[in-house]
């Protein structure tokens, strides 16, 4: 039975209708805009008054972690390269990437990072900026490879599917979830920041990570805000008939689906100009490299990041990516590169927020799919599980490798066949050590991370108080 005109959809139906359509861009050749914009409501709101960032670098694909964060020691190289051999790296070619943790590694092994990720970010390990945490990954619950083999606890869904441990990595939940972790983070600060829209921003395209109830995703390109071209300059050369798009875009109406998209179409403008406007005055604060899709993307959110008072802002999220670590073959080729990429980027990036005199403030960690087997596939790898993170930034307690580092053999204590690692870290308790620095109180990490209370540890060290 069809509704009248007049009659409004309860609030859950309105939110649930601007939630989604926040998240999709329409397109046409007078009119794309991004539609991701302003909280509905007010959120749980956390007061702050100084301005703190997280910045989720996702690699899409699955990042090889054995080949980024690489056993250097003697004994545990040469178990690592007799099982990978035709894609490992030789202990000579790691010797620039060796790193060496302040107050030294508790179990003695060794660690280098990738020749081409090494030229970046060694440094910033060696100067406490940067940490490294070993084996994290998608959990229920705590797992063990006994309980993992009989199937007597509750697992991710479809382990070792793309879009399912993208999806749980960012919501724990399956494909299909509608809020992320970085999204129900926005939530609790969305109404505390001058100007909501901008508490979320998705410089990658559509990501369940920043969806939340109140915070939504905001997108924008490296180049800035999704304009209306009609908008933005004149339609067929006319201004009147600009303006006519405008009021044409922006009509009320008795109408609630009607009025609802008038509303985002009203909000997408104004912020697209308000964003338009503020980094207009708002150059790169550092160099970037150029030539490389990772660095546009962080240089637009140091941009946004410069100004944040011009914004309105004292806490965001940002969502950035790259793409192409599925690397099933042709690994070597590809794969150094890719981490190339990645150390470049990072490490321009922090240097732009010590000149924006932020990067105590800011922080930026690596995500994945999951990690890749131990054992080779040809000349590549295949989907694992677990793998090692990265987390960059001036209130990191860097220098220092967290977390259970893993055995490299096939079949041995912390694989569950080819060398896929089982998590010693949850994602839960990743994201709960940055929550907490962002500002959650513990009595609110539930809201952000529903099942954090299965795991024992909220706090894994990696960042100060």
């Amino acid at each position: 039975m069809h509704a009248p005109d007049n009659i409004a959809p309860n609030n859950a139906s309105r939110r649930a209708f601007l939630r989604r359509s926040g998240a999709l861009s329409l397109a046409a050749s007078a009119a794309p805009w991004a539609l991701a914009l302003s909280s509905i409501g007010d959120a749980a709101a956390q007061s702050a008054t100084d301005y703190k960032a997280l910045v989720c670098v996702f690699l899409q694909g699955g990042n090889d972690s054995w080949n980024t964060v690489v056993p250097y020691d003697t004994t545990h190289h040469a178990l690592y390269q007799g099982l990978r051999s035709n894609i490992a790296f030789t202990r000579e070619a790691l010797a620039a990437g060796a790193l060496e943790p302040l107050g030294g590694s508790p179990d003695g092994r060794q660690f280098a990072l990738a020749p081409t990720l090494a030229t970046g970010l060694r440094p910033l390990f060696q100067q406490g900026r940067l940490a490294v945490v070993h084996n994290v990954g998608t959990l229920v619950q705590p797992t063990t490879k006994v309980q993992y083999q009989a199937r007597s606890v509750p697992l991710p869904p479809k382990l070792f599917s793309h879009n399912d441990q993208q999806s749980y990595w960012q919501a724990s939940s399956a494909e299909g979830a509608t809020s992320g972790w970085g999204g129900r983070m926005g939530d609790l600060f969305a109404s505390g920041n001058g100007t909501s829209t901008f508490t979320c921003i998705n410089v990658a395209g559509n990501a369940v990570f920043l969806a939340g109830d109140v915070a939504i995703p905001y997108q924008v390109t490296t180049s800035g805000a999704v304009p209306v071209n009609g908008i933005k300059s004149p339609l067929f050369g006319s201004a009147a008939a600009s303006q006519a798009l405008r009021q044409l875009m922006t009509a009320p109406s008795s109408h609630w689906l009607a009025q609802a998209h008038a509303q985002v179409a009203q909000r997408s403008i104004q912020a697209g100009e308000q964003v338009t406007s503020a980094l207009a005055a708002t150059p790169l604060p550092a160099p970037f490299p150029t030539g490389n899709r990772l660095a546009d993307q962080l240089g637009l959110v140091s941009r946004m990041i410069a100004a944040r008072q011009q914004l309105g802002v004292r806490r965001q999220v940002f969502f950035v990516a790259i793409g192409g670590f599925d690397t099933h073959d042709r690994q070597l080729a590809t794969h150094p590169g890719l981490l190339a990429s990645v150390g470049d980027a990072l490490a321009a990036f922090h240097r732009a927020t010590e000149v924006l005199g932020v990067a105590q403030q800011v922080t930026s960690f690596t995500a994945t799919d999951f990690g890749r087997t131990l054992v080779s596939n040809n000349d590549g790898s295949d989907h694992g599980w677990g793998s090692a993170q990265l987390v960059l930034g001036g209130a990191v307690q860097g220098g220092r490798l967290y977390g259970a580092a893993p055995v490299p053999a096939n079949n041995g204590p912390d694989d569950v066949g080819q060398g896929r690692l089982l998590p010693a870290v949850a994602v839960e308790q990743y994201a709960a050590t940055m929550a907490r620095w962002f500002g959650v109180p513990a009595s609110d990490l539930p809201l952000v991370l529903p099942r954090l209370g299965n795991f024992g540890s909220a706090d894994l060290g990696f960042m100060t108080a």
